[in-house]
């Protein structure tokens, strides 16, 4: 068949491959090639001797060894002869292990890997060149179709030609070493040491009868303090193993030429050039907390090797590889930096109960959630749901939580959404029912859109205010519906001031683009518009502009109470006036209110506390931030903390933690709950409750960021576009129908799914070829 396959693809033309590098995915990707034409000439370059190794054990997943399994039977036939498998994994806290099952891991030596894959190439033809070290790329592309470059993390194929792959390498914050020990953990094995010198972790798993590997890592701080950074390999060993004794019950640590190494995090704009491809760790790296590197070499090599043969020729091949492959590496690498950043931040939730900082090791990555774990393993979930202070049956966001006088039935927020559809800053019918339908919904909280403060402190036209008294009673109205009609369900108000990125058309008529008429004068924090030659150049306020501004707030706040609202959040995030005195980047003065940080949190903690001092005492406030600019010089994480922390001293009840929209030039990282990891480190940092927003699209991932103590509450946006009843929805699918989501008397006969068509049809008995 698969001769078949290459007559039809690209497989036929081509003839030479030269292989520079033999690691696993280098060799594997050789050894399918020939598989597919025995006729083809393969070359694999290695500069190292067959028994030379670095590491020592390498993980695969079920996934990868089906894939293996597929296309090559007789090598994973061989692989599985080797594997040491386990479900379990320990998670050792001073002096307390909690043990998760059921999650399903092989392993074999590295060593034994590369002895496979060199007896597969061997048997089937490949050339195999060790104590080599390959000619350049270039020199090879000349006189062979097909140059696969696996020369790793530190590849020269890309270094030579970094113009046309466009690397970004990014080094971390950790320092690790690969070591190994002569036995077994019967588990893989997290252990924490908070040693003098800060903490530090093992990554421990075993990878043959009578080994394991054993990886020590720690912030690089804590490894100079230790004097790790003056020790050679022989004592980091020996020291490395008095860290740990406990978990090696007193033997030793041995290593395998290793050296205290920082990860590297590669990426690629593009992976091929001409007719040289990159794969493995030359393409992109993966934090080794979530075991990816060889998994993701061998999988490379499996789609490169089924591209070449599906294509009509080359340039559609490698298009086709890196068009499958990319997007599995990115989720592999958002999932990764999760991990590692969690890692990096360990120290953060040494405080946590001792289950739940279980869970939160075990979640961190994000690709294992509450309901999985509940899956492999319910008995620990319960475990963790117990302590977390779960009611039997009751899953973690339909718990209360109490802010001040308040307290909301469960832990669901609607987040502040702009819907542009009032009339000089009246709200209407619109947001009776938008707001309302949110609130009869479930969510324990419904906020507002960004109200403003002012007409010139409008985004659009559109935008509703609360600078007069007409506009309280039409928001009392919307609260009076909530109140009476949805009970128990609590709605909040964000007040704000446009700044610099008001005077703008309506979103769905061109976002951000300043109106064609009608415009009004702007303020800032500094007269820098938001899009040079596209927006408004605003006055920078001074003494007199920022008194008034802060009394259109006081007022703000003050209509905000008569109108019967529940919570007040102040809104500096975004990009908006506050935010804009908040970040260096939009932040330019020269007074007391610019310059360090320290002085650009002066105006914004003067609203803050006018707002307080009118704002009922047994109301909570929040406050909403922008954790990152995610732009360079702006506002980054550190800082994020600091701001957090002034207004938490200043009486914020929460933050709700936002991340950019301050320049228009941002480069966010985009991906499933991509900003949480901000208000993570907000609330285990300052310890002052935090509300999760951004890309939360799932019930589960509510629960699962609760549970981690990663958030007190979580804020959903666009799901609350797409079904006002997500809450009561999220609810019935978990068969929960406790006093957390209690569904509106009129609404009761639909709590239950609706039935679907049959789908019970009797299955054929006999099939006849």
């Amino acid at each position: 068949m698969a001769g078949a396959v290459a007559m039809t693809g690209s497989g036929s033309s081509v003839r030479r491959i030269a292989v520079i590098g033999g690691g696993p995915g280098g060799l594997y990707a050789a050894a399918l090639l020939k598989r597919l034409d025995p006729d083809r000439e393969v070359t694999v370059f290695e500069r190292n001797a067959p028994d030379d190794t670095f590491g020592f054990g390498v993980v695969l997943s079920d996934e990868t060894l089906g894939g293996i399994e597929h296309a090559d039977p007789e090598v994973y036939r061989a692989l599985s002869r080797e594997f040491v498998r386990w479900d379990t994994i320990d998670i050792v806290h001073r002096g307390r292990v909690h043990t998760s099952g059921g999650h399903g891991f092989a392993a074999l030596g590295r060593r034994r890997l590369l002895e496979i894959l060199h007896e597969r190439c061997a048997g089937l033809g490949v050339d195999l060149r060790f104590r080599t070290v390959a000619p350049p790329a270039a020199e090879l592309a000349a006189h062979h179709d097909l140059v696969i470059a696996a020369d790793g993390v530190h590849s020269a194929t890309r270094v030579a030609h970094a113009d046309a792959f466009g690397p970004h390498i990014t080094e971390h914050r950790n320092r690790y070493i690969w070591l190994a020990a002569d036995f077994a953990f019967d588990a893989f094995r997290f252990e924490i040491a908070e040693t003098p010198y800060g903490v530090m972790q093992v990554h421990g798993y075993p990878y043959a009868a009578d080994a394991s590997t054993v990886i020590v890592e720690m912030r690089e701080e804590v490894w100079r303090a230790a004097g790790l950074d003056t020790c050679d390999a022989a004592e980091s060993t020996a020291r490395c193993a008095k860290f740990f004794t406990e978990a090696l019950d007193g033997r030793p640590l041995h290593g395998n030429r290793s050296s205290w190494l920082a990860f590297r995090t590669v990426t690629n704009s593009r992976w091929s050039h001409g007719n040289t491809v990159l794969i493995g760790d030359a393409a992109h790296t993966a934090h080794f907390s979530i075991g990816s590197g060889t998994k993701l070499a061998v999988e490379d090599a499996l789609a490169l090797a089924a591209c070449v043969e599906e294509q009509p020729d080359l340039p559609a091949a490698l298009a086709a590889y890196e068009a499958e492959r990319r997007p599995v590496v990115a989720s592999t690498q958002r999932a990764a930096a999760a991990s590692l950043r969690w890692f990096e931040e360990l120290a953060t939730y040494g405080e946590q109960p001792p289950r739940r900082f279980a869970f939160n090791l075990l979640t961190r990555s994000r690709r294992v959630t509450h309901d999985n774990l509940r899956l492999r393993d319910a008995s620990f979930t319960a475990a963790v749901e117990e302590e977390f202070g779960c009611p039997p049956g009751t899953p973690p966001m339909f718990t209360p939580f109490r802010l001040r006088g308040l307290e909301l039935r469960n832990r669901v927020v609607v987040s502040p959404m702009d819907m542009y559809s009032a009339t000089d800053g009246l709200p209407g019918d619109f947001h009776l029912v938008h707001l309302g339908a949110r609130a009869l919904g479930g969510a324990g909280l419904v906020m507002t859109e960004m109200v403003c403060v002012s007409p010139e402190g409008r985004i659009t036209p559109g935008c509703t205010g609360l600078w007069n008294d007409e506009q309280a009673t039409a928001w009392r109205r919307i609260t009076d519906l909530v109140h009476t009609s949805a009970p128990g369900a609590a709605i909040g108000v964000q007040l704000g001031h446009s700044g610099r990125k008001g005077s703008t058309k309506l979103m769905w008529e061109g976002i951000d683009q300043p109106l064609e008429r009608g415009n009004w004068p702007l303020k800032a924090a500094s007269s820098l518009p938001y899009v040079p030659g596209v927006n408004q150049v605003p006055a920078e306020l001074d003494r007199a502009g920022l008194d008034a501004v802060r009394e259109q707030f006081v007022a703000a706040a003050r209509r905000a109470a008569g109108s019967g609202f529940d919570l007040l959040e102040l809104h500096c995030a975004h990009g908006y006036l506050l935010s804009g005195f908040l970040s260096p980047l939009t932040n330019h003065r020269t007074d007391a209110y610019g310059g360090p940080l320290e002085n650009r949190l002066r105006f914004p903690l003067q609203v803050f506390d006018a707002v307080r001092e009118v704002w009922p005492g047994e109301r909570p406030m929040t406050v909403r931030i922008s954790a990152t600019d995610w732009a360079e010089g702006g506002t980054d994480a550190a800082d994020a903390i600091t701001i957090a922390r002034a207004f938490a001293e200043h009486g914020a009840d929460a933050i709700d933690v936002s991340t950019g929209q301050v320049v228009p030039d941002e480069r966010p990282e985009y991906g499933r709950s991509y900003q949480t990891p901000y208000a993570d480190r907000i609330r285990n940092t300052v310890g002052v409750p935090v509300i999760a927003v951004g890309a939360i699209s799932s019930w589960d991932d509510v629960n699962s960021l609760l549970l981690a103590g990663r958030a007190d509450l979580c804020a959903l946006a666009r799901p609350h576009l797409y079904d006002p009843h997500w809450t009561l929805h999220a609810a019935a699918e978990q068969g929960y129908s406790g006093p957390g989501a209690p569904w509106p008397l009129p609404y009761g006969a639909g709590s239950r799914t609706p039935p679907t068509g049959r789908t019970d049809a009797p299955k054929p008995r006999l099939t006849l070829g």
